[in-house]
Order: C-alpha cells, then sequence, then structure tokens
C-alpha cells in the first residue's frame, strides 16, 4: 500500500503545513506550476517526488521535470499532466496522450479549483488538488491525499491548509 500527498500551483511557495499533512505520505505528486525550485527541493528531501512542470515554470523547473509524468502505482496507471482540461473535455494533446490507453488516474493542476470527480465515458479517475500557493484567484490553499492498494484507490482526503493571503509580517 502506498499512501499518495497530491499538491499543484505552489507558485515559489511552500506552507510549513504540508510537511504535517503529507507526514504519512510515502510519496508526493505535484502536478506543475511549481515556481521556484527550493519549492520540489524541499519536497523531495522529505518524501519521493514526482512531478511535472506547468506553464510558469522556467527553463530550469523544464529541465529537472517533464512535462508528463506516466508511471504504475500500485498496479494503477498514473499520468500527471499541468493542464489536462476537465471530464469530458480534455485538449487534443491530453487526449492523444490517453490514446490507446487511458490511464486510471489523470492528476492534474492549473484551474486553482480542487476536483475529484471520475469519468464515466472513458473509465478515468481524474484528480486536481487545487492550489497550494499564495497567487491565484483561489480563496483558500488545498491538498490531496489517499491510499492505493492492490488497484484500489481508498482514504481521499481534500485538505483546506489555511486562507490564500499571506498575513501581514
Amino acid at each position: 500500500m502506498k499512501r499518495i500527498g497530491v499538491i499543484s500551483d505552489t507558485h515559489s511557495f511552500l506552507d510549513e503545513k504540508v510537511f504535517d499533512y503529507f507526514e504519512h505520505c510515502d510519496e508526493i505528486w505535484h502536478a506543475g506550476d511549481i515556481g521556484d525550485l527550493r519549492v520540489t527541493d524541499r519536497l523531495a528531501a522529505f518524501r519521493p517526488l514526482k512531478a511535472v512542470w506547468g506553464n510558469i515554470d522556467d527553463h530550469k523547473a523544464r529541465i529537472q521535470f517533464p512535462e508528463t509524468n506516466r508511471f504504475l502505482c500500485e498496479g494503477m496507471d498514473v499520468m500527471i499532466h499541468h493542464i489536462a482540461g476537465k471530464p469530458y473535455s480534455y485538449p487534443a494533446n491530453v487526449k492523444a496522450m490517453m490514446n490507446p490507453k487511458t490511464p486510471d488516474i489523470l492528476v492534474c493542476g492549473h484551474s486553482h479549483i480542487l476536483r475529484v470527480e471520475y469519468d464515466k465515458k472513458i473509465n478515468m479517475l481524474y484528480i486536481n488538488p487545487g492550489a497550494a500557493g499564495v497567487h491565484g484567484f483561489h480563496k483558500v490553499k488545498t491538498l490531496l491525499r489517499f491510499s492505493i492498494h492492490n488497484r484500489q484507490l481508498s482514504d481521499m482526503e481534500a485538505i483546506e491548509i489555511g486562507p490564500r493571503a499571506r498575513l501581514m509580517e
């Protein structure tokens, strides 16, 4: 069994609470818009990290991480891609990546909207953890956490880690 923490759209900010919420995770998946690579350096020093770059990421992030990361986790085919649309409405490039085999799980970011939905048309779980950074229109920083064991996903938790706005120092 693997316990997974999912984060996206940090935009160079990493809330310290992430380490508490991901303390019992075996892996962290970052769905892009990392910003400063110190974010992923700290996450990777804490737990094994799988990440992709997003549209705000510079050439350093694009050298270190792929645009799409596809791998197996506990027998499930997982694909992480920053801008992947939403259930029933995927961009042509994402549809092409899901051909000939649709992944079991698609993880993305970009929208800053937490959303988990099973796409019945293509038998795939869509996961967007929302945004964990302080830049964007979202009001609350969010994460996801779940377990995968023998091709079964369980214990899905949506976590609010606080308001988007930084407190005045």
